[in-house]
């Protein structure tokens, strides 16, 4: 006798199993992202507008285009609502409630992207769950991250871009993320960094690795190359560019062509990658993304479809409603505030041959003012007071701060601390340089780091304590016969402790 196999469907018929489920879902994931409304226009906005996560645009095709190739698997398994997947749920909550209280829109992010993964696995069951493994876990990619590349690319980025120079005979120096090569002057900015591709490259080495490797060496091997490989070929093209630069001129070689050039230069290096890693494949292009006989079984611990959907929702809910309690409890500002007169100092027109002032445009008061004592020293201080922070109000962020984004002054280096403030030397076109020292006062501290200002900010909104929040920066132009480090020390003495003047400024201190 001859047994004859019958092969399973190439289209998903859905069984009556799957349903209940599935309507359940889609429903979920409306009311969720409508819930979330406020986060998802963030997410669309970053992809539309920033070029370093606009490759997450092509991460929700490609979630249903893995799940759409492995529904002759998923039609072999039966969902089962599941108690148990309320706790991801929670914990996307909770991510979503600290990103929110912190100021940290990562933290806000991943939480509502995993209370979307644990609706899935709340509403479908463990075993349907562990059959989207991948993609599941491939949405995390949902989330934009990587912003903090950007300063050690930047440095890698100038260090192959020198060698390169040099190696050709170019004369060239560098000043932190300044180089002066043939006579002319660039900048490798953080859009010049890479980090742009090396996170595309992340995802896609991931996405890779997946569907063509079966090996996890090889897999470590791939993905190893996928994030060196960008690298290296970002230095050469900023090598490239600023060579070309040399040769032409500074407007032809870094015009709108040099965009596209990288792009076009990124794209092949996508192709190579993928051409150098396409001999060690092992993997089948239709082997089956899982075996449905490894997940069929009971599941402990059922809900009905209706009731996990209920449960979902309320337990999504509940933090919402703790972040608008927590909002309610802003610091009451004083209606105006003034600079303070601070002795052996007296005011004076802030400069017309540098102008600079920091960006705060979430602040409920900012202030700014010239200072300058008997030997003709001149210093800025400047103020911003945040009664509270939220989502666009923060005292610490992306293009908030010292220097905006796309601002005409850019960073140099970092310098030693000055009275516990840290201190960024910064400069402009003409050239002209300035040092700038930074504090903040939040909660009950004063301090010049941005990560313990978020943990104060989180502290202080969850526990209770002041949530006004405080940026004092002091700053002097770099000028012949002045040392502006000097300059900042002694009118510090002069001005008297910074906890004091943030909070006299916030209405907290008389």
């Amino acid at each position: 006798m001859t047994a004859v196999a019958h092969p399973v469907s190439n289209t998903l018929e859905l069984a009556p199993s799957w349903r209940r489920p599935l309507v359940a879902l889609g429903v979920l994931w409306a009311i969720l992202l409508a819930m979330f409304r406020h986060d998802v226009g963030d997410l669309v906005t970053l992809y539309w507008t920033n070029t370093t996560f606009g490759h997450c645009l092509f991460i929700a095709p490609v979630i249903g285009w893995l799940v759409w190739v492995r529904r002759s698997e998923l039609a072999q398994l039966k969902p089962q609502a599941w108690a148990p997947g309320l706790a991801l749920v929670a914990a996307g909550g909770s991510s979503w409630l600290l990103g929110d209280a912190g100021g940290v829109s990562f933290a806000r992010h991943l939480g509502l992207v995993m209370m979307l993964q644990g609706a899935v696995l709340t509403t479908l069951g463990p075993n349907v769950a562990r059959g989207l493994l991948f993609p599941l876990g491939y949405a995390l990619f949902l989330v934009p991250f990587g912003d903090f590349l950007e300063p050690p690319l930047q440095t890698v980025t100038v260090w192959i871009t020198m060698h390169l120079l040099h190696l050709i005979g170019v004369p060239a120096t560098v000043d932190g993320v300044l180089i002066t090569a043939g006579g002319k002057y660039f900048e490798v900015a953080e859009a010049c960094s890479g980090s742009k591709f090396v996170i595309a490259m992340v995802a896609y080495g991931v996405l890779v690795a997946n569907l063509c490797y079966r090996s996890w060496p090889r897999r470590t091997a791939f993905m190893g190359m996928a994030v060196v490989v960008p690298v290296i070929a970002n230095g050469i093209r900023a090598f490239g560019t600023i060579y070309a630069a040399v040769l032409t001129s500074v407007e032809q070689a870094t015009g709108y062509d040099h965009i596209v050039f990288g792009w076009v230069f990124f794209g092949l290096v996508m192709a190579a990658v993928l051409a150098i890693g396409w001999k060690w494949f092992d993997r089948a292009p239709d082997a089956p993304a899982f075996d449905p006989a490894t997940l069929q079984g009971g599941v402990r611990w059922p809900l009905d479809v209706a009731v996990a959907g209920a449960l979902v929702l309320a337990t999504a809910a509940v933090f919402p409603a703790w972040a608008t309690a927590i909002d309610a409890c802003a610091q009451m500002l004083p209606a105006h505030i003034d600079l303070p007169a601070v002795p052996g100092w007296s005011r004076a027109p802030v400069s017309v041959r540098a102008p600079w002032t920091p960006h705060y445009p979430g602040a409920d008061h900012q202030l700014f003012g010239r200072y300058v004592d008997a030997e003709g020293n001149a210093v800025d201080l400047a103020v911003a007071v945040y009664g509270s922070q939220h989502e666009g109000k923060e005292v610490v962020g992306f293009g908030v701060g010292v220097i905006e984004q796309d601002d005409r002054w850019v960073t140099i280096e970092g310098l030693d601390d000055l009275a516990g403030g840290s201190v960024m030397r910064i400069t402009a076109p003409g050239p002209v340089e300035r040092q700038v020292a930074t504090w903040y006062r939040v909660g009950d501290v004063l301090t010049a780091s941005p990560k313990i200002v978020k943990l104060e900010t989180l502290k202080a909104k969850l526990f209770g304590g002041p949530q006004r929040a405080v940026a004092i920066h002091v700053s002097a132009e770099v000028l012949p016969g002045h040392d502006p480090r000097a300059a900042m020390a002694k009118f510090l003495k002069s001005l008297g402790p910074l906890d004091m003047l943030a909070d006299r400024s916030a209405g907290m201190a008389k």
